[in-house]
């Protein structure tokens, strides 16, 4: 048995504290931490009579790492999992490491501020060395790792979907199926419909910057950055029927061209609209995607978080949005002399989600994984000093968890590739 910590209280973090309340076996005390503790109370209310789970809340504000600390030593959780923003990602590391306890995510680090001298510095040398030039990377959690080893903890990070379960697939299939792995194309498909003109599926200020970004992609442990938006294929996804997919820098090519560098290509593609491309680019055109403040009538104001203000909330898309997301990766490589290529994929329905736990498939396809992560460290399975991504431990124990709390997994032999 043991006491989780979550910090956060949006889509995702809501879905994961359903899903930890629904696995009390594991964890019989929670404590959910948000900047608006109403929200913590009122899913604690909602939760409390069907679990097991004895539930706290507490007010906090994660970018004070001084309080973080006092709060975690004063509850002493097992394990803290932040699905709080991608930009708070090392103050809470701080506070972990400063209390004592194991750290989990499911988003790498990114600053809010991307002016900020001391991390455009970071960055500018980054991007001449590495050659791509994404807002998120890894380097600065990573950089954690001798720290979290020295202090004898376990830092696991991107246990979301993707990044998440799709390094699970590739450490799993490199494991079971494959004496060498060539080729990882990632693919996530959302072919849900929410009826309105526009709106994100999660944090549009984190999901826009993402989108309007250059692409990327490894090839021969070299990045390859191409325009945002410029290498388009169609794919038929099983239970969602033919879609565009457009190329997209993501995190674990990183982290997994690191791990795995005998792969020889690793891509990532996201399949859109037009409408979505469309109003994205619009935006972009009239610098409502900057994240650089401008000054509005006395006022210094950050456009994109203007912008988050005014699209609906992606929590309120639940009971509005029907279909299906079918994320998953296609390797290829050989086995026994023979060449070989699989497809591992997982399809999630929309309204059962919202029916499970008033969550569309978005937050649900991150949520849930984020729970699994933090069950195999505060469980011992996955649990080594230092910082990891989820594709440096065994996945048998993790692929098998995904099977019984809501995201089983196909494997298809032979799969359509993409050129």
């Amino acid at each position: 048995m043991s006491k989780l910590m979550i910090i956060g209280c949006g889509g995702v973090a809501s879905v994961a504290i359903h899903k930890v309340c629904q696995n009390d076996q594991v964890f019989d005390e929670l404590m959910i931490a948000s900047r608006t503790v109403s929200k913590c109370d009122a899913l604690k209310e909602k939760l409390q009579e069907k679990t097991r789970t004895k539930i706290t809340t507490a007010q906090i504000d994660a970018d004070d790492t001084e309080a973080l600390t006092q709060l975690i030593r004063d509850y002493q959780p097992d394990a803290v999992l932040n699905v709080a923003l991608p930009y708070q990602d090392l103050t809470i590391m701080d506070a972990c490491l400063a209390a004592g306890v194991d750290y989990i995510d499911t988003a790498n680090y990114e600053p809010e501020d991307t002016e900020d001298p001391v991390w455009r510095e970071a960055y500018e040398k980054r991007c001449k060395e590495l050659g791509f030039s994404a807002y998120f990377d890894y380097s600065w959690q990573w950089a954690y790792a001798d720290k979290y080893k020295e202090a004898g903890l376990t830092a696991l990070l991107g246990t979301g979907f993707d990044p998440g379960v799709t390094s699970v697939f590739a450490a799993y299939a490199k494991k079971h199926y494959f004496d060498t792995i060539d080729t990882i194309d990632i693919l996530d498909c959302n072919g849900g419909d929410h009826g309105y003109a526009f709106a994100t599926n999660f944090n549009p200020e984190i999901n826009l910057r993402e989108v309007s970004a250059p692409g990327s992609y490894l090839e021969n442990g070299k990045w390859v950055e191409v325009p945002a938006m410029s290498i388009k294929r169609e794919y038929n996804f099983d239970g969602v029927g033919k879609k565009d997919m457009y190329l997209l820098h993501h995190e674990e090519i990183e982290a997994l061209g690191r791990n795995m560098p005998e792969v020889r290509r690793i891509r990532f593609f996201m399949t859109f609209g037009q409408s979505y491309l469309d109003h994205m680019r619009c935006l972009e055109d009239v610098g409502m995607l900057s994240t650089t403040p401008v000054s509005y009538q006395g006022q210094e104001i950050v456009p994109i978080q203007f912008l988050k203000a005014l699209l609906p909330d992606p929590a309120s898309l639940g009971p509005r949005t029907k279909g299906k997301t079918n994320i998953g990766c296609i390797f290829t490589g050989m086995k026994d002399g023979k060449k070989r290529s699989i497809y591992i994929y997982n399809v999630c329905d929309h309204q059962s989600c919202y029916r499970e736990v008033g969550s569309q498939a978005i937050s649900y396809t991150t949520g849930v994984p984020a729970m699994i992560g933090a069950m195999m460290v505060v469980t011992g399975q996955w649990k080594k000093p230092g910082v990891f991504t989820t594709d440096e431990f065994d996945p048998d124990p993790y692929m098998e968890a995904l099977n019984q709390w809501g995201l089983p997994w196909v494997v298809e032999e032979n799969p359509v590739l993409v050129d």
